[in-house]
């Protein structure tokens, strides 16, 4: 990272990114490299639990490129690379898609009980503070890889019990075992209530596939309640995900507000 190029870099950066088609997180190295604090920032904990471990790819900077044209999504890319040099340089790229009506690759629908309208406004954007502040978001992210062959190995009622769902139907199942994914991850059991919205797609990188977990929150408090307890480190019971999927990135990042169709980073000390 160049300090000093920094600030050319962002203003570069701020022509390319809408908030729509183009999402971009701050890392907390890059909000002190610009002498700035963001209340509720950090960098992702490296976790180990209970016989699994949450690895830390922390980065400065992270852009979420939306789009169905795979040529466009690379020329934007490349344009968003360039206009972040010399201050920045690329270390990690990855494409994600969608897989039928919004599932995983192990076929089972992701996101069921993502929050809706007002409520998901509520989870994802922090609603009071400082200007600057409001209206941002707080984004968490983890690489999970499939050992899909391992998985298409198992019994149909042993995959749907590591859900906690019916493949068949997406119901969740009432006598699911407490490692179920869905249960351990149910959001109101949290004290506090621990809810995220969700935007995971699925990857595949020649012979490895799984899926990009993302969640944004008002803060990082719910999704690293979930991931603590997924890691058996409130129970010591481990999330059923973990026999056939394994956590090989982890970032967080904070996502500033638009003001008139801009990112507004006057909490940088940029606006």
């Amino acid at each position: 990272m160049s300090v000093e190029a920094l600030p050319a870099a962002l203003d570069n950066l701020m022509q390319l990114v809408d908030g729509k088609s183009a999402v971009v997180g701050f890392g907390e190295s890059l909000a002190m490299a610009l002498h700035a604090r963001i209340d509720g920032l950090r960098a992702f904990p490296a976790m180990t639990g209970v016989g699994v471990d949450n690895p830390s790819t922390q980065h400065a900077l992270w852009c979420w490129l939306h789009g169905i044209d795979r040529g466009e999504l690379l020329n934007r890319s490349q344009a968003i690379e360039a206009a972040l040099a010399p201050a920045l340089r690329l270390v990690q790229m990855n494409e994600t898609f969608r897989h039928l009506t919004g599932h995983d690759l192990t076929g089972y629908e992701d996101g069921t009980e993502n929050p809706h309208d007002e409520a998901a406004v509520a989870a994802a954007l922090l609603g009071e503070g400082a200007e600057g502040l409001v209206g941002g978001s707080f984004a968490a992210i983890q690489q999970w890889q499939h050992d899909l062959k391992g998985f298409r190995a198992l019994p149909s009622h042993e995959t749907d019990n590591i859900m906690g769902r019916r493949l068949s139907d997406n119901e969740e199942l009432d006598d699911a075992p407490i490692s179920a994914h869905v249960k351990r991850t149910a959001q109101e059991s949290f004290a506090p209530e621990a809810f995220v919205v969700r935007r995971s797609m699925p990857w595949i990188e020649g012979d490895r596939a799984g899926l990009m977990f993302l969640a944004f929150g008002f803060s990082l408090d719910a999704f690293e309640a979930q991931l603590r307890r997924m890691s058996g480190l409130e129970d010591g019971i481990t999330d059923g995900l973990y026999r056939i999927s394994r956590p090989i990135t982890g970032g967080y990042y904070w996502c500033p507000p638009l003001k008139g169709g801009h990112l507004d980073l006057r909490a940088l000390r940029m606006g």
